[in-house]
């Protein structure tokens, strides 16, 4: 699946309403900035197939998956993600800036329900041939911080059905979704680079672009 391509591959993570898709915007108009070619997208979706299963995801009740279940149908929209959207962007010598990949998963499903980490990373090696970012940026900041934001965003913003299935899953599995997210970080440092989110939007992008220049040149 994951042959040689010429692009980069850059993941945002953390968790609820640490900024990741305005950050990932913010990314966007940087690197464009520098003439790169940017493809910016999300997961779950990214692709029409994969916006399909988000639906079912991101929507209803907080108890209505079977931890694995619910791993497998994010393992699902990643599988046509990649397909549709990432490897040919990729193999095009384009920049993919992604709101959350495969870490979610390990965070969300692994640490938070409760799902076997090893055999989510196995899953992982099955169905992306082991792929993973260039590079990944973790947002890290407060938990009741973030879930404050992320309602705040949903209440601003009009949708016939709420997104909002995560964020009403308790303070508590978003402090395990915090731990976990620093966690694998640690686990990964040469991938994963943790970025503090708190504070305003510019002088966060500023925290991304200093890391985005230290790991990358720009030409």
């Amino acid at each position: 699946m994951t042959d040689s391509y010429r692009g980069k591959f850059i993941t945002f993570e953390g968790g609820e309403g640490v900024g990741k898709s305005t950050q990932a915007i913010k990314l966007r108009e940087y690197l464009e900035g520098n003439g790169l070619d940017v493809v910016l997208t999300r997961e779950p979706g990214g692709s029409p197939g994969a916006e399909e299963i988000r639906q079912l995801l991101v929507t209803g009740g907080t108890d209505k998956w079977h931890g694995m279940t619910e791993t497998l149908l994010h393992y699902a929209a990643r599988a046509e993600h990649l397909e549709t959207t990432i490897l040919p962007a990729l193999r095009r010598g384009a920049w993919v800036i992604c709101d959350r990949y495969a870490d979610s998963t390990l965070a969300y499903q692994g640490y938070g329900q409760g799902q076997d980490v090893d055999k989510i990373i196995q899953l992982h090696k099955l169905v992306t041939d082991d792929f993973w970012p260039d590079l990944t940026l973790l947002l890290d900041g407060g938990v009741k911080l973030g879930l404050n934001r992320a309602r705040k965003r949903d209440d601003m913003v009009e949708q016939k059905i709420r997104e909002d299935r995560y964020e009403r899953m308790g303070e508590d599995f978003h402090q395990t979704l915090r731990n976990s997210f620093l966690d694998i970080a640690r686990k990964n440092p040469d991938r994963i680079k943790v970025i503090d989110a708190e504070g305003g939007v510019d002088v966060i992008a500023g925290r991304v672009t200093e890391v985005i220049s230290e790991q990358f040149s720009m030409e």
